[in-house]
């Protein structure tokens, strides 16, 4: 599946991105990544903002961004960290890479953006592990009706066409069940640091196993 592309995004986000890291994103960043181990993909790395938070378990690297621009800077920031890692074009829809073979998948706020999530979750399933997991944080949409119409309007007139495709009002959760995953390692959390209106958005957080076949 195609990509609509979004050079202006991927221009202006990363400085914006950064000062979000420091006021608690690097840490959350640091905290979920932490029990990673073995063969590790990522979805839309972006600038390489989780490179310095993967532990030495991970042994090897690979991940896969749309972004020309984002590319670049994410080559530029591994070769700063001194951490191989190969960064390779593609989206999460359709992933360039083989099945069964990565012991884990990480998105960190990438299924908000995705053009397709059932798409984007099937690739996920298809190149994991039996067993492997998703990890990853994602605002998603609000339980509360009204606020819920309210982020979907947003995301009609404004708000997605702004922030690279984003939306406020999607179902990740309900969407990562669907596609058969077993959801019980994530929890929800507020990342109150984060400007408005996601800071007001709750944030699912943690690892979805793909499960492994009984015998």
């Amino acid at each position: 599946m195609a990509r609509r592309k979004r050079p202006l995004f991927a221009r202006w986000y990363p400085d914006a991105a950064a000062r979000l890291e420091a006021r608690g994103l690097a840490e959350q960043r640091a905290r979920l990544l932490a029990p990673l181990e073995g063969r590790v993909l990522e979805l839309g790395c972006g600038f390489g903002a989780n490179f310095p938070h993967y532990p030495a378990a991970v042994t090897e690297l690979v991940a896969v961004e749309p972004e020309e621009h984002f590319r670049d800077l994410a080559r530029a920031r591994a070769g700063e960290l001194g951490r191989p890692v190969t960064i390779i074009e593609g989206t999460a829809e359709a992933l360039p890479v083989e099945s069964g073979s990565f012991d884990a998948v990480v998105a960190t706020a990438v299924l908000c953006s995705v053009d397709s999530q059932a798409a984007a979750l099937a690739e996920i399933a298809r190149v994991l592990k039996p067993g492997g997991a998703l990890w990853g944080f994602e605002h998603v949409g609000s339980p509360r009706r009204a606020r819920h119409a309210f982020e979907k309007a947003l995301d009609a007139v404004l708000w997605t066409h702004l922030n690279g495709g984003c939306h406020l009002s999607r179902d990740t959760l309900g969407a990562i069940r669907a596609a058969g995953f077993d959801t019980s390692g994530i929890r929800t959390e507020r990342f109150a640091f984060l400007p408005f209106p996601v800071s007001k958005s709750p944030h699912i957080v943690g690892a979805a196993r793909k499960p492994a076949p009984t015998a």
